[in-house]
């Protein structure tokens, strides 16, 4: 039904006429009463029975008494660079894994090349990385009993310090940042600097790139496991269905150990890791499956990352990024934080990486033909 509206003199339109689902999403505006308790279903039949309200103090407890020695505890955790009273409600980690999910930075990630610049429906962006990521790391914390809610909160945020356009950006940015860009620690130490997370959680983010040192937690060292086997498998698995590699071109090796599809990959890697906890006393993985994931790893990398399609598109991407950068620390007003930064200083030069690395891809190529009149040509391909 075409809704007919009209606009009252003093607020909001007003439909003249609705149609029957709208109208009956509109009937449960105000849930359903019988008196002192509104419920959202008006035939609801479940009730609960006696148990405590679980609280911060309650959950911290649970944890001492449940996990194993050697795992990330809430109570006593909590260091953050600003001082804060804790949560009645939730451990700190809880409030890190929240302050992420619902961060700008996070949200961002939907808009960010995993492997392909302008996904289709079914390809993976930084986002949905970033949750197979947690389901991975979450599914390895619970199954050698250690802190699921610290994995999860790394996992979530691991990949919040990358830019438009894949790793590209990280060499794009090198040429103007003096230590160098790393999407670990610029994440954890610039971009969600202002969520004031714990400094376990931090240094989960910061180091769960294999080359950065090794974290301080167990948890850190399941997520950097748990972001080797998310990628390689679902990498693989975008790369298939766009056709640039086919299912039958895996080595013999890989499909011997741990399948040829994605399921029966995530299934053999997650157990291996689990079981190499039980035997070992710490995270890694059995020889046998860690070569299959060493060689399943270099074979994306031949066939996925360096294919000529996929340098060219790096090529593009740095191109259009260091332009930007350079735009931007010349042009310091055109940010919005930057009115008061004297053009191309140091200070302009980093707040212009800043805001360039926060783009999503999109943006980025968008603000690059409005600004740098940039050839459409020029931009990323697939």
């Amino acid at each position: 039904m075409i809704l007919i509206w009209r606009l009252r003199s003093w607020a909001y339109p007003v439909a003249e006429e609705v149609s029957p689902r709208a109208k009956a999403w509109a009937d449960t505006m105000s849930g359903h009463s019988d008196g002192d308790l509104v419920r959202a279903h008006s035939s609801s039949p479940i009730r609960l029975g006696a148990g405590p309200i679980v609280r911060r103090e309650l959950r911290e407890e649970r944890e001492r008494a449940t996990l194993r020695s050697g795992a990330a505890f809430a109570h006593g955790a909590g260091n953050r660079a600003i001082a804060e009273e804790p949560d009645e409600e939730r451990t700190c980690f809880e409030r890190d894994r929240d302050r992420i999910v619902h961060s700008t930075a996070f949200r961002r990630l939907a808009g960010k090349t995993q492997v392909v610049v302008f996904p289709t429906d079914h390809q993976r962006t930084r986002l949905t990385h970033a949750l197979e990521v947690a389901q991975v790391a979450t599914s390895i914390a619970r199954g050698v009993n250690v802190n699921v809610t610290l994995a999860e909160a790394m996992a979530l945020g691991h990949d919040c310090g990358h830019g438009p356009g894949g790793h590209a950006s990280e060499d794009a940015f090198d040429a103007f940042v003096a230590e160098g860009y790393d999407h670990g620690p610029w994440g954890a130490d610039v971009v969600l600097q202002n969520l004031n997370l714990c400094a376990e959680t931090l240094d989960g983010i910061r180091n769960h790139s294999w080359s950065r040192p090794a974290p301080l937690t167990v948890e850190g060292h399941i997520v950097s496991w748990a972001d080797r086997i998310a990628y390689c498998a679902h990498d693989l698995e975008d790369a298939i269905h766009a056709g640039i590699v086919a299912a039958d071109d895996l080595p013999a090796g890989i499909v011997k150990v741990c399948g040829r599809n994605r399921r029966e990959q995530l299934n053999t890697f997650v157990r291996a890791v689990v079981r190499a906890v039980e035997e070992h006393g710490e995270v890694g993985m059995p020889a046998e499956e860690a070569a299959a994931l060493a060689t399943l790893r270099a074979f994306n990398y031949e066939r996925i990352y360096v294919r000529p399609a996929s340098v060219a598109q790096s090529r593009a991407v740095i191109d259009v990024l260091r332009a930007l950068v350079e735009y931007y620390s010349e042009h310091a007003g055109a940010m919005p934080d930057g009115l008061d930064l004297q053009p191309e200083s140091d200070s302009a030069v980093r707040a212009a990486v800043t805001y360039v690395a926060g783009m999503t891809d999109r943006y980025a190529f968008d603000m690059a033909v409005r600004h740098l009149d940039w050839p459409v040509e020029r931009l990323p391909r697939i």
